[in-house]
């Protein structure tokens, strides 16, 4: 992982970016429509923990997830896993252990 960071959030990623996010085992997360961090009251010194299913069968593209900070706030962002090959990579913790472990499974 990239410095120990677990996830993004951001109000919308370029396809690029969400997608070397998602190499890197990095979870790409979206606000809803209409939200930010200012809107929210976010200052960038909280601590996230996000409900994201320990299973990763139970991950979908695109599902909804609550955001809670250590301030008290909580609110629903949107998994930009967009594909079922991205979700398979975030299981592995990004392509290079993905691409690895297919590797030495032949």
């Amino acid at each position: 992982m990239l410095l120990g960071v677990k996830a993004v959030i951001a109000k919308s990623f370029e396809r690029i970016h969400r997608s070397n996010l998602v190499g890197m085992g990095i979870v790409p997360l979206c606000f809803k429509s209409g939200e930010d961090a200012d809107t929210i009251g976010l200052t960038g010194h909280e601590r996230f923990t996000i409900d994201l299913p320990s299973n990763i069968n139970e991950i979908r593209p695109g599902q909804d997830v609550t955001v809670q900070t250590d301030t008290g706030k909580s609110f629903t962002c949107t998994v930009r896993f967009d594909t079922e090959v991205e979700l398979a990579y975030f299981n592995h913790g990004g392509i290079l252990p993905y691409v690895i472990r297919q590797l030495t499974n032949q």
